[in-house]
């Protein structure tokens, strides 16, 4: 089978990505509202892109379905500051259901029955239950693409992880256990791929 992108429709572009492009990584992305309260949503269009300085990206679609943009990305340009979390599978329904368009304002937090604490060193609580959050600042801002796809760059200024996923290896270095976090990987709709056999290969020499 050969697919033309070309030939596609924007969403049919974004449903065969999803579909191919498997797994990604999602970011529970906690924001504040202009209003004071905290929206939290999903975003599986997310990588780390720079060590130096640390800086990861998410890409924001363009409206929600009203045509008005995202909370999150509204939020970021304003705020910006916000906290990206790495949540594990026992929070699949959570982050499902914290994708929902809700009113302006409306927290995502009290609608999926969530809790947040706070984030040591940061202006921004972390919610409760992901044990990897990373707390980030405004590094850049670039649109791309024919519909004004919104790249956000944040930079790292502190990650906090549960000590029960910590541990050394055999130099020293910090280890996390991935199979103890869990992470949940999108695949195409809303379904995810959950942590399985982790495969560890020689260093190349």
């Amino acid at each position: 089978m050969i697919l033309q992108m070309s030939e596609m429709s924007k969403l049919q572009a974004y449903h065969t990505l999803t579909q191919v492009v498997i797994p990604r990584p999602v970011a529970w992305v906690l924001s504040e509202n202009d209003s004071g309260s905290l929206n939290l949503a999903p975003f599986s269009y997310f990588s780390a892109v720079c060590s130096d300085p640390p800086v990861i990206m998410i890409s924001i679609g363009p409206a929600k379905p009203d045509g008005s943009e995202k909370d999150t990305y509204r939020n970021i340009m304003q705020k910006k500051e916000f906290v990206i979390h790495i949540a594990g599978s026992d929070l699949a329904n959570e982050v499902t259901q914290s994708a929902a368009s809700l009113a302006h304002g409306e927290s995502e937090i009290e609608h999926c029955g969530l809790a947040t604490t706070e984030f040591e060193g940061f202006s921004l609580p972390r919610v409760e239950g992901p044990q990897i959050a990373l707390a980030c600042s405004l590094y850049q801002q670039q649109d791309i693409g024919n519909n004004n796809q919104h790249l956000i760059f944040g930079e790292i200024e502190r990650i906090w992880i549960d000590d029960a996923v910590v541990s050394e290896d055999e130099k020293g270095r910090m280890k996390i256990d991935a199979g103890a976090v869990a992470a949940l990987s999108r695949l195409g709709g809303i379904e995810y791929q959950l942590a399985g056999d982790i495969l560890a290969v020689p260093r190349p020499q």
